[in-house]
């Protein structure tokens, strides 16, 4: 791939890498349909923000405090199809972000990860994100891609710890400890975050 990819790319080619950013958003949304995922919270209305994070709606709405990650998520992606690809566009970029952004909210939203966080850690009433929750996810991966793009890496780079240190303080969960508690679990913070 990285042959095929030209320093300088017009406005059509970019409208082009982004149109099928958009349209792989749809492919996981279709996905998730297909899955048996439900469009949006069984609660028959839709939040802007849900602030419970161990509760039913957590995963279920537009935005939660898993938000933040999605959002890391973009900082990364953007920091690693930089040096992947340096002299390419960020539409260019933007698609491999995304191809990975959709392939975790699909494995996200299978029972081999569901039953995963069900037992390594406290969230013992997850039961799949909602289809709005999940491509929300996506397109927050996006903007904070788009972000990155913008912003000095050290401005992300600070904006990245206040939200880890943010979420890590308000519900005892972050980027950082989801991953821990996923790949390798930890009993003594699987207490501190049921304690809360």
């Amino acid at each position: 791939m990285t042959g095929l990819v030209p320093a300088a790319e017009g406005g059509n080619r970019k409208l082009a890498w982004l149109g099928l950013a958009a349209l792989l958003l749809i492919a996981q949304i279709i996905t998730l349909r297909a899955m048996g995922r439900i469009w949006i919270c069984d609660c028959g209305f839709v939040k802007l923000f849900e602030a419970n994070a161990t509760g039913p709606g957590n995963s279920q709405h537009i935005a939660d405090w898993y938000t933040f990650s999605h959002i890391i998520h973009g900082f990364i992606f953007y920091a690693a199809t930089k040096a992947v690809w340096p002299r390419a566009s960020a539409a260019f970029r933007l698609v491999p972000a995304v191809i990975v952004e959709m392939g975790w909210e699909i494995l996200e939203n299978t029972p081999l990860i569901i039953d995963r966080y069900r037992s390594a850690t406290v969230s013992l009433d997850y039961y799949g994100d909602s289809i709005l929750n999940s491509s929300m996810d996506t397109i927050f991966m996006a903007i904070g891609f788009l972000a990155a793009l913008r912003l000095p890496v050290a401005f992300t780079i600070g904006l990245a710890i206040v939200f880890e240190l943010l979420t890590g303080y308000l519900i005892r969960d972050n980027l950082t400890l989801n991953v821990i508690m996923l790949v390798w679990p930890v009993e003594a913070i699987k207490a501190w975050q049921a304690a809360l």
